[in-house]
């Protein structure tokens, strides 16, 4: 005889249940996730961060439960590009005891509508939808489901069919990384495969990821969060950011870093702290910023990124990413004679010629799938194994 279906169990979704997240607010409809706190958004004015933040990278629910079928209603806010392709709806990754078993997405939701040829932005309003995750295996199981890396997601609601408690702490160290869009996830398949779920996978460490797109930009506010939040690792990736917004010139960036540093050890005076420079990128390494959409490839439906500074700008100061990572290499050797806990990462280490010959920036500024794997691997190999700035305070390896 068939199986009778058990009745579904509604859980209310508190911070009990959230792994990643520095901070929630209550809308109508639930809870959404925020990776800055309030009073570091109240000093933001900028858009593009304001966004950023409230993509949940790296956030997940983690509860243990018998379930054998998971429901999450969400809200999510998706983003249309004026002119090129649809981006498809963002993934949900449900993991058990660690690994993947189950993928879902959400039709429908709010959409931000953006121009890139003018800047504007419209935000259509749209309905609730659902994440389903039926035939999960029987038994007591440690469940997590890591929301979309690139959509604002409210959640509305948590339906399985048996009762759920809070994940229990795993003993696993806390590292807290800092970057730009390529640490966020940008263009890569699903919340798992960005660089630093990757790298927290491999390390046996729990992510808090504060990767913001377009956003690593050396904020006083972000360097307090860092100093603020609970860790046990720490790394930041400065760079590329700073080069396609064409922010500062050398004589800001210089004294910017070491005051964001600063800030950083006030909170955290011995934790391990890498300090890590941008991957390879070819139309930065020595043109400065800022980038620019390329609309003659836009209005074939392609998305792709230019350079339009002039190389010649480099002598009155404008930053490039080679004058960054020799700038950070010094500043972090200066620095490491009295902070023995300081570290130093070329990303080219992570990302350099050979991997651009191969695995190729779509759009010429963020890698796709495979080249996050092979970051996340690279960094795991680089940061966690033995002999490296964090292995000595990282767990023993296993799913994060």
């Amino acid at each position: 005889m068939p199986t009778t279906p058990r009745p579904w169990i509604t859980t209310p979704v508190t911070g009990e249940l959230l792994r990643g997240a520095l901070d929630l607010e209550r809308t109508e409809h639930g809870l959404l996730p925020h990776r800055l706190p309030a009073w570091a958004r109240a000093q933001n004015t900028d858009g593009q961060l304001a966004m950023a933040e409230a993509q949940p990278s790296g956030v997940r629910l983690a509860f243990r439960t018998r379930a054998t079928a998971v429901e999450l209603d969400t809200l999510p806010t998706k983003r249309v590009y004026v002119g090129a392709p649809p981006r498809p709806d963002g993934v949900y990754d449900l993991l058990v005891d660690g690994l993947l078993a189950g993928q879902a997405r959400v039709a429908g939701g709010n959409t931000l509508t953006i121009d890139m040829s003018t800047g504007s932005a419209h935000v259509g309003r749209g309905p609730v939808g659902t994440a389903r995750f039926p035939a999960l295996p029987e038994g007591v199981k440690d469940v997590e489901i890591w929301l979309p890396h690139n959509e604002a997601t409210e959640l509305v609601a948590l339906r399985t069919d048996a009762p759920v408690q809070p994940a229990p702490d795993r003993g696993r160290k806390a590292w807290l990384h800092h970057g730009s869009s390529i640490s966020h996830g940008s263009d890569t398949a699903s919340p798992t495969t960005t660089w630093p779920a990757l790298a927290a996978a491999l390390g046996g460490v729990e992510l808090i990821n504060l990767g913001l797109g377009g956003s690593a930009l050396l904020d006083p506010f972000t360097a307090r969060t860092l100093r603020d939040t609970p860790a046990d690792l720490i790394s930041v990736k400065i760079g590329i950011n700073l080069v396609n917004t064409d922010l500062m010139r050398l004589r800001a960036f210089t004294p910017a870093v070491h005051g964001f540093l600063d800030t950083v050890r006030e909170g955290h005076p011995d934790t391990p702290l890498l300090v890590v420079s941008s991957i390879l990128c070819p139309i930065h390494e020595d043109t400065p910023g800022p980038s620019a959409p390329d609309l003659a490839a836009l209005s074939t439906g392609q998305l792709r990124f230019r350079a339009t500074g002039d190389p010649a700008d480099r002598t009155s100061g404008k930053l490039t990413l080679r004058i960054i990572r020799d700038e950070l290499a010094r500043i972090v050797r200066q620095r490491a004679a009295e902070d023995p806990n300081l570290h130093h990462l070329d990303g080219r280490e992570l990302y350099g010629e050979a991997d651009f010959a191969e695995l190729p920036l779509p759009d010429r500024l963020h890698p796709d799938t495979a080249a996050h794997r092979r970051i996340g691997e690279r960094f795991a190999a680089l940061a966690f194994a033995p002999g490296r700035p964090f292995a000595a305070r990282s767990a023993a390896s296993g799913a994060g």
